[in-house]
């Protein structure tokens, strides 16, 4: 294809405001690091082997991102309109999605399907704050792809955060432009200097911030410095209840009103809903104009923050405002038109900066809740307490690949049957290399393939059940790598009946922790990785006497800033020492108290079993009590 197609596709492609959007973002045929993120993050969270932030100009697509393609386009980042399938996504305006471009009639003629490879496509817009497409944002394959709707659903998130991203950054090269501009009238105007200088801040504070409380926080101490307002709050539109409006409520407290007023109707009395209802700034200069525009409940929340005056911004969304941004003062303030000029630069960095939020703290919540999903009920074991703990690591941004399982067995009489044998328990401890989704959903992999060997190899021991996982691991090209504890625990015969043996193979994982007696079970071979050639597991054998408590547990609780792992592991040994008659619940909430840094930057799992002293008769039920979390 030569071109878009038409003289309509033609003109939107080289539309003169949409060319010059597109140079504000200041991006060209050369590598940006940005770019390159979100050309990763789409050929993973899809699995293609071509990804591309393609931006597309009057006469030729340029890639700042991209993953996946050979010379001479990787060398030159760029390509003629004649292989551009990107073009009619900004031509159309709108996705792209392609299960074989060779049978698109818009598409079949392009020379990127022979010269680059392209057969399946989908291609999300990729905008600017006045709506203009300046490129897409696709994923590529090399043979016919059915695209699913949750792979679509992933890529179009992607997109929203990459064009928010590109409207950060011409936001942010208007920004140059009108500092320049300030930096020439700054000999009369010294305020306004001074102003523009709290912009370039804002810029550069508020494009690092990744949750919203940060966000909030950021803003705050911005305009505290210059603009000196006793209060700064953020309201932003709910959309999980539309027509409502949610206040980010300061975390110390400090403005109850807050908490008491935390969700209101967008058509309340509150000057913070006319701002955003009417997109406008709403300026209220004295309690008598608050008290003949507004509710009574905004005139007591006023008073409640000790406020005489106060400034209401739209934070600027891509449809409809995001929320608003309000700023109020204990005196009478002047709002100028310079200083309302300066809220709506800062209520446009805002809103960017809560855009972004906004999408990681969907992004991180679907993570944790599939994660946590994962981790299944503890099943009743007559002659053995159980009980575990999951806690997600204190970055919002993380989530990762630590797990417990603990789950009945058939034994090796039964061939395998589907009955369960009164006496055999399966228990696991394990962390999953990295902190994202990936890490998580190959967590529910390894958790499911560990029970399937069991179950495969019927009296065989935790080895060998590790050593087929592993096979399968390398063989089916999984890519799970990281440590695990996986033991198998049987009751002893006479004359030992009231304890039970414990046999288990540690890869490269932490000590587990027993009393009665006292010791740490240091026995372990290599990590867990795919295709890594070493000795054959082992098993290592222990008995487990009445009142005997183990403790199994991910290296996120004994990883600590300021300390060694050797301090961390001795303090939980005393703890487990202490707690060696308590109910195994108070156990876990003593260790997880005082042993993890204050922000663990990891996940932490714990799994405590205890041989009760005086055992009741033993058999396994199937799970019916919740797992503490």
């Amino acid at each position: 294809m030569s071109g878009p197609g038409s003289d309509g596709a033609l003109s939107v492609v080289g539309d003169e405001e949409r060319l010059g959007a597109l140079r504000e973002t200041g991006l060209t045929a050369a590598s940006d690091a940005g770019m390159e993120r979100f050309a990763r993050l789409a050929a993973e969270v899809v699995g293609v082997p071509v990804a591309l932030v393609s931006l597309v100009e009057s006469a030729r697509q340029i890639f700042p991102g991209m993953v996946g393609l050979d010379d001479p386009w990787a060398e030159s980042r760029q390509t003629p309109l004649t292989h551009s399938l990107c073009q009619h996504v900004v031509a159309e305006g709108q996705p792209l999605v392609l299960a074989d471009a060779r049978e698109d009639a818009r598409t079949c003629a392009s020379l990127a399907i022979p010269d680059l490879g392209v057969v399946g496509y989908a291609g999300m817009p990729l905008t600017d704050g006045d709506g203009h497409v300046l490129g897409s944002l696709c994923a590529i394959d090399t043979e016919p792809r059915r695209w699913s709707e949750r792979e679509l659903v992933l890529l179009e998130d992607l997109a929203a955060a990459c064009s928010a991203e590109l409207r950060l950054r011409i936001v942010s090269r208007q920004r140059q432009h009108a500092f320049g501009e300030a930096e020439t009238s700054a000999r009369r105007y010294r305020g306004a200097l001074d102003r523009s200088q709290l912009l370039l801040s804002a810029a550069d504070a508020l494009a690092d911030t990744t949750g919203l409380a940060e966000v909030r926080q950021t803003v705050r101490d911005l305009v505290t410095s210059d603009l000196k307002p006793v209060y700064v709050g953020l309201v932003l539109v709910d959309n999980a209840r539309k027509g409502r409006l949610r206040r980010l409520i300061d975390e110390t407290g400090s403005a109850p009103m807050e908490s008491a007023h935390e969700t209101y109707d967008l058509d309340s009395g509150w000057p913070t809903a006319r701002a955003a209802k009417e997109n406008r700034t709403i300026v209220v200069t004295d309690e008598a104009e608050l008290r003949r525009d507004y509710a009574p409940e905004a005139v007591a929340a006023f008073h409640s923050l000790g406020l005489f005056s106060a400034v209401c911004v739209p934070l600027p969304g891509t449809v409809i405002p995001l929320g608003t941004l309000v700023l109020g003062w204990d005196e009478a303030h002047e709002i100028d038109i310079v200083e309302q000029a300066l809220l709506a630069a800062l209520a446009g960095y805002t809103a960017r900066a809560v855009e972004r939020a906004l999408f990681v703290d969907n992004r991180v919540t679907t993570a944790r809740q599939m994660q946590e999903a994962m981790l299944t009920d503890l099943p009743e074991i007559e002659g053995v307490e159980l009980a575990a703990l999951y806690r997600p690591a204190a970055a919002t941004d993380l989530v990762g690949g630590d797990w417990y399982d603990a789950y009945p067995l058939p034994s090796a009489a039964q061939g395998g049957e589907d009955s369960l044998a009164p006496d055999v328990l399966a228990v696991s401890v394990g962390d999953i290399t990295g902190h994202d989704l990936r890490a998580a959903t190959l967590m529910g992999q390894v958790r499911s393939m560990l029970r399937q060997a069991d179950l495969d190899h019927p009296g065989a021991g935790p080895a060998r059940a590790l050593a087929a996982f592993e096979h399968a691991n390398t063989r089916l090209d999984i890519g799970a790598s990281g440590t695990l504890i996986h033991a198998h625990l049987r009751p002893c015969p006479a004359p030992q009946e009231s304890s039970w043996e414990l046999t288990w193979t540690n890869a490269g994982h932490p000590p587990p922790l027993l009393t009665t007696p006292g010791r740490r079970l240091h026995e372990h071979g290599m990590l867990v990785y795919p295709g890594l050639a070493g000795p054959e597991r082992t098993e290592n054998r222990i008995t487990l006497p009445p009142g005997s408590t183990l403790l199994l547990y991910t290296d996120g609780l004994v990883e600590r800033t300021g300390g060694t792992m050797t301090e961390a592991i001795d303090l939980t040994a005393r703890i487990l020492t202490d707690h060696a008659h308590g109910p195994l619940a108070e156990l876990l909430d003593a260790i997880i108290d005082q042993v993890p840094a204050p922000d663990p930057g990891d996940d932490i799992a714990l799994l405590a079993l205890r041989i009760p002293a005086t055992p009741p008769p033993r058999t396994v039920q199937a799970p019916t009590t919740s797992t503490e979390q």
